[in-house]
């Protein structure tokens, strides 16, 4: 039996003026366009039906180029076998299937990795022995072959250093919590921790000696309740201890490298458009596009092999990271920053109606010149950004929680695309155990926390405020 289909209406979005006005909280219910169906519509948010979900996504869907349709369908290929292995791999783990990596896929990814490794050592013997035994045209080829693996060299990175690291001597409540959190999971001590102003945090490491650095987005972390922080840190000490090979030395350095390849090798035409010399330059675009054209398409085709052979480890990880911050914060936390991980939009409308907000105040309500020893005008700016942006958090409705669960569910979101969609990482959680909390912070230890990310939440509230 087939349904009936209704014409869909034009999709309903917020603009950027609204978007940047202080907003009103207030629900208006009033009735769905395409099936009548009564709806409490909030104006800070994108209008949607529960119902029918009409303007579940409101965003107009990108419209590829004529010239580039054979590129499109190679995409869509590409991602809809990406999404069948995603759905494989959360049945078996859900069924309590093996879902292991597959000995045969991790030594063909460990093989490109050679292969990628070994030619930029043999570019760089080359040019050396060209620079030793050539004569001059040659040694200048020789001097371009090593300027090249300059450029396609791994980056293995470097311990961060600047106004945005906090040291041990500096924080010691922060990286004593971090510590506990490790010992949970298993992996050792951070070595470092910084700051930064994304709505997001990451593990990493650097150097050969592969020294963690832990980085927390204050965005985030301000948002987040003290057993949310936790299971925050569990999930990326979980990435120390989850075995995914693309976080090694050996195999992330190849993917990066491979990455940074394929973005240097493919033409953008960055001439066509210039004002002088155009018949020259459109010449030089397409010699380029003729020598580079078939190297990117190459490159791209072993990055997507590469991602094939790796997506499977990389997302059974990420599983297993949700999993560890379940088991040192609790279930419900670890549900909880799910949730609001998935308000990044959200997050980054509330920033900006905070800051246009603030900037709106008039000055007589700014408050009396402050007092010798009191806090400065910039100290108390700060902390009345970060209160009302965890209002702004605080007051997302559930109707929005449900419209980008079902979001994710529909466009298979994630929170980056090496990361399982957010709706199956939330499912996995709901079908296991409630687990209690492994790791609790204290009242006092969190007012630590607090008292020495203060410098920090200060110059990072003006990096946001100044837009």
């Amino acid at each position: 039996m087939s349904t009936p289909v209704r014409p869909t209406p034009a999709p309903v979005t917020l603009t950027a003026t609204a978007a940047d006005a202080p907003a009103t909280t207030g629900a208006e219910p009033q009735d769905c366009p395409c099936c009548g169906a009564r709806i409490d519509a909030d104006p800070r948010f994108a209008i949607w039906c529960p119902q029918c979900e009409w303007n579940l996504s409101p965003e107009p869907a990108d419209v590829p180029a004529a010239g580039s349709r054979r590129a499109a369908a190679a995409d869509a290929r590409h991602e809809a076998a990406a999404i069948a292995r995603t759905d494989r791999l959360y049945e078996d783990i859900a069924a309590g299937r093996p879902a292991g990596v597959g000995l045969r896929a991790w030594l063909a990814a460990s093989a490109i990795a050679a292969v990628v490794h070994l030619t930029t050592a043999a570019l760089c013997a080359w040019g050396l022995w060209l620079l030793v035994t050539g004569n001059t045209p040659l040694r200048c080829l020789g001097a371009l072959a090593l300027l090249l693996v300059v450029l396609l060299r791994p980056r293995l990175g470097r311990t961060p250093r600047g106004e945005d690291v906090l040291d041990r001597a500096e924080a010691p409540a922060l990286y004593a919590l971090a510590d506990r959190v490790a010992a949970e999971v298993g992996a050792g001590p951070v070595g470092v921790i910084r700051v930064d102003c994304a709505f997001n945090a990451t593990m990493g490491a650097v150097g050969l000696r592969g020294r963690s650095v832990l980085t927390l987005g204050l965005p985030l972390w301000e948002v987040l309740d003290d057993q949310e922080r936790v299971a925050l840190l569990g999930h990326e000490f979980g990435h120390r201890v989850n075995g995914d090979h693309r976080q090694g030395l050996w195999l992330g350095s190849a993917i990066h490298a491979l990455a940074h390849w394929y973005d240097l090798a493919r033409p953008r035409g960055h001439y066509r458009h210039a004002v002088g010399l155009q018949l020259l330059f459109q010449l030089t675009d397409l010699v380029l596009a003729v020598l580079l054209g078939g190297v990117a398409r190459l490159l791209l085709a072993v990055v997507r092999l590469l991602d094939r052979l790796t997506s499977r480890a990389g997302q059974q990880a990420e599983y297993h990271a949700d999993a560890l911050a379940a088991r040192t914060a609790s279930t419900g936390a670890a549900r909880r920053l799910l949730r609001t991980l998935m308000l990044g939009p959200a997050v980054g409308t509330a920033t900006a109606r905070v800051r246009a907000e603030l900037r709106s105040r008039p000055a007589s309500r700014r408050g009396p010149r402050p007092a010798p020893g009191a806090p400065s005008p910039q100290t108390t700016a700060a902390e009345a950004f970060w209160e009302r942006l965890r209002d702004q958090v605080a007051g997302v409705p559930a109707l929005e929680h449900e419209r980008l669960l079902r979001r994710s569910a529909l466009e298979r979101g994630a929170v980056d695309p090496t990361h399982p969609p957010t709706h199956l990482r939330l499912a996995l959680l709901d079908r296991g155990p409630d687990l209690p909390a492994a790791v609790t912070a204290t009242p006092a230890e969190a007012a630590a926390i607090a008292a020495e990310l203060a410098p920090h939440r200060t110059r990072i509230a003006h990096t946001l405020l100044a837009g």
